[in-house]
Formats: C-alpha cells, sequence, structure tokens
C-alpha cells in the first residue's frame, strides 16, 4: 500500500445557514433540546463553532442550568471556549432574528442529510484506503465495511415511538381489515391444520423447524416455501449450508411432478413423464425463489443477500435457512458452542425484526432422544436447546416414529409438533410424508405412486 492515503480535496456537502436556524432555536426555546438530540449527533455539524456551541448548549441542559444568550455566553467564557468558537459576535449573529420553531424539523433534515453524505464519502474514501491493506483477509475487510454501511443505513431510518392511541388504532384497523375480509394474517404454510393453529408465519417471527436427522427437515421446508410462493406470490429466499442447489433443484421437481428423485437423477423418463417434466419448469422459472448454498456463510453474508435481493424485488415473503448449526460465526471468539448459537439465534431473530419478515430455521435435535423409551422430541432436545428455545417465536418438532395402516405403501405419517408459539396454542398436526418425491400431503391419505 502507498504510504500516501488518498484524501479529500473538496469541501464537504454542509448548510451553514440550518446549522444556525438549528441553534438559534435551541437558545430561544431549551424545552426542544432533549428531542433534538435524539435526532441529532453532535457530529452533524459541519463547522466546528457551531459543533462547540451544540455541546455547549447540550451539557447546560444536562445539569438543568437555564439556556439564554446571557448564560451561554458566560457558559462557554468561564470554560475558555468563547474565543474558540469566534468571539461573542458569532453568538450575537445567531440571535439576530426570532426563528420560527415550526420550521425546526426542516432544519434538522437538512443538516441530518448533509452530515449522512459527508459520512458516506468518508465511507468511500475508507473503503479505497483499507483495500490495499492486505495483511487483513478480504472477509474481515468486508464485514467491517458492511456493517459501517448498515449503521449509516440504520440512520436514514427515522424511527418514532408510537403512544397508546396510534397502536390501538392499528389494531382496530387490522381487525376492521379482517372482518372485511377474513384472511390468514401471516404468511401461509400450505398446511391448513397447521395454518388454523399458527394463523401463518407472522412477520418478524423466528420459527424453527427441528428434528433428527434424516427425518424430512429440508422436505417439508421446501414444501412450506413452494406453497408460500404459490399462494403469496411472495419472493422466497432459501439458504442451503448443507445441500448444493442442483440437489434442491432435483427435491423440489420431484416435489411438484411426482418423478421420484432416483428417476430423475438418472434420466429414467416415460412420454408422459416428460410432458409432466416440462410443464413443471416453465410454472417453477415463474416464481422467485431465491437458492443461495453458499457453504460456512455468516450472519453478515445472510443480511446482505436477503438486502440484494429485496434491492432486485422490493420485498421478501419468506427466508429458510439449512440448518441452524452450520452457520458461521465470525463474532464470537474464544467461547463455547452454546454461547455460540446463542449470538447466532439472537441475530437471526433480530433479522427477522430487522426486515419484518418470518424466518425459518431448521435445527438438529440432540441424540438424547434416540435413548428415552418415549422417543417423542421435546424442547429440551434442541441442540444447544437454551438460546434456541429463547429466541423462538415458534418451535415445531418432527417426530416420524409411525406407518400408515392404510396405506399399502407404508408411507410414513410425520407427527408435526407445535412445542412453543410466543403467541398461540400449542399442539399437533399429522402429515404423510412419501420419501421418493420429497411430498407432504395433510391429512392420512394414499399418494399416487403410479408414475
Amino acid at each position: 500500500m502507498t504510504n500516501k492515503k488518498i484524501g479529500i480535496k473538496k469541501q464537504l456537502p454542509n448548510n451553514f445557514l440550518a446549522e444556525r436556524m438549528i441553534l438559534n432555536c435551541l437558545i430561544f426555546n431549551s424545552e426542544i433540546i432533549e428531542l433534538t438530540v435524539e435526532t441529532l449527533p453532535t457530529k452533524a455539524f459541519y463547522f466546528k463553532n457551531h459543533e462547540q456551541i451544540y455541546k455547549a448548549i447540550i451539557f447546560m441542559q444536562r445539569y438543568r442550568l437555564s439556556i439564554d444568550i446571557f448564560s451561554l455566553t458566560t457558559f462557554l467564557q468561564e470554560n475558555a471556549l468563547l474565543q474558540e468558537i469566534g468571539g461573542i459576535t458569532v453568538l450575537i449573529e445567531l440571535t439576530n432574528e426570532i426563528p420560527n420553531l415550526l420550521d425546526l424539523e426542516e432544519y434538522i433534515r437538512v443538516v441530518k442529510d448533509k452530515f449522512l453524505r459527508r459520512s458516506l464519502i468518508k465511507f468511500g474514501y475508507k473503503t479505497i484506503n483499507i483495500s490495499y491493506i492486505t495483511n487483513i483477509s478480504l472477509e474481515k475487510t468486508l464485514e467491517q465495511l458492511e456493517n459501517e454501511l448498515l449503521n449509516l443505513t440504520t440512520q436514514t431510518k427515522k424511527v418514532l415511538v408510537p403512544n397508546s392511541a396510534e397502536l390501538l388504532n392499528e389494531v382496530f384497523l387490522n381487525l376492521k381489515n379482517q372482518f372485511l375480509k377474513p384472511s390468514l394474517p401471516g404468511l401461509p404454510s400450505g398446511f391448513s391444520e397447521l395454518d388454523l393453529l399458527t394463523q401463518g408465519f407472522q412477520k418478524s417471527e423466528l420459527i424453527v423447524l427441528a428434528g433428527r436427522p434424516s427425518m424430512g427437515k429440508t422436505a417439508l421446508s421446501l414444501n412450506i416455501a413452494l406453497n408460500a410462493l404459490k399462494i403469496s406470490k411472495l419472493p422466497v429466499l432459501f439458504f442451503s449450508l448443507e445441500m448444493a442447489k442442483q440437489q434442491i433443484m432435483y427435491r423440489i421437481l420431484a416435489t411438484e411432478t411426482n418423478i421420484s428423485q432416483t428417476r430423475l437423477k438418472t434420466g429414467q423418463l416415460y412420454k408422459n413423464d416428460w410432458i409432466k417434466f416440462n410443464k413443471t419448469i416453465k410454472f417453477l422459472s415463474k416464481l422467485p425463489f431465491f437458492i443461495d448454498d453458499s457453504p460456512n456463510i455468516s450472519i453478515q453474508e445472510i443480511r446482505s443477500k436477503i438486502k440484494q435481493v429485496l434491492i432486485e424485488q422490493n420485498q421478501v415473503g419468506l427466508i429458510i435457512i439449512d440448518y441452524l448449526q452450520l452457520i458461521k460465526n465470525i463474532n464470537v471468539n474464544s467461547q463455547n458452542r452454546v454461547q455460540e448459537l446463542s449470538s447466532i439465534t439472537r441475530s437471526l431473530k433480530n433479522l427477522a425484526r430487522e426486515f419484518n419478515l418470518p424466518i425459518i430455521a431448521l435445527s438438529q435435535l440432540s441424540r438424547n432422544v434416540e435413548n428415552r423409551v418415549d422417543q417423542k422430541p421435546i424442547l429440551s432436545d434442541l441442540r444447544e436447546s437454551g438460546s434456541i428455545e429463547q429466541d423462538s417465536d415458534l418451535v415445531l418438532l418432527i417426530y416420524g416414529n409411525k406407518t400408515n395402516p392404510s396405506n399399502k405403501y407404508s408411507d410414513p405419517i410425520i407427527e408435526l409438533i407445535i412445542a412453543k408459539q410466543r403467541n398461540g396454542p400449542t399442539g399437533k398436526i399429522y402429515l404423510n410424508f412419501d420419501k421418493d418425491s420429497n411430498k407432504f400431503v395433510e391429512g392420512i391419505e394414499v399418494m399416487d405412486k403410479n408414475n
């Protein structure tokens, strides 16, 4: 890397008048200081003397000192800051006119806009400079830059704390809409009994789908993804940390065509199969289904890829991660697996809230379940259970130790247990599972295997 860093030569974005008008408003009405401080950091002021005056006003407010032109001048003088801000002339100029408090919000918006633009420019130069440093791994460099950009993005969002009247009005409107047009408040799974108990997968919820290996976790999650896509038409993003995307596609094709994976992979298709296959390909090609099979993916990378799909599609209906224990956590060092997983599950819950959408995370169950006489899984069978159980809003456990006596093909009956639901009842439903086509059917039914 060259020793001379790339510098910023042009004057950065600023608005002298807007900064001055904010200070003017604060001097004339100290009651608005707290509200202004919540919105505008001290570094938002481009001119150093304005920043110093703003800091002084905040300090005086914090210690309940009266604030006017006289007390502010005295405070600055006693703390050897008066000359630093340009003398008493600057303060007099600030108060030459009576401010219009109705315009304060617009002044703040302008100053914050310029501040964020300056921050973005500096971020750009930092990106260039840090890219020359080759003794830091590219992964850490990208993660650092992504976090800084995320912080900038977060600052552009205006978050207001709603009062009870606003919340009640929102509840009333939701109830009214449900009364006029009855529908699931959440994203449908495509299984009516499950949707009846859960009212669909709710926005900002973390849903955990857990089971022992080969119980059909991936297959069920793909069935849910396809059902949600067909019903809601909203994009679905599937993260496959264990299986390649080609394998995922074979499973999806088997589910949609009812042709076994074996015959699909070996090309043993009959004439009718080809007709069904081509029709399915055309249909699936139109669905906004995104599959990422990056191994050892981190939470930061998941967030980044969700944003990419959001930018392209404008919205996302559902995120599915297969599976939880394979997510890489690059922020936790020298900690045990329980602490590491706690950080991951907490981050996934935060992602669900940040993007306001449901996230389904698949999870392994511990071997303890196989050592019991009753092998029906319970919440404590979740591997590294504490954090998963605590952070999740909905926990679905797959139990497949049953067969259908009325089914001559002996397809297993899967018991899907709702072991936890933060905002609803627990319970269970039964699904018939055909391993050849990776298809789940509601109730106890005989599947057509004459393909």
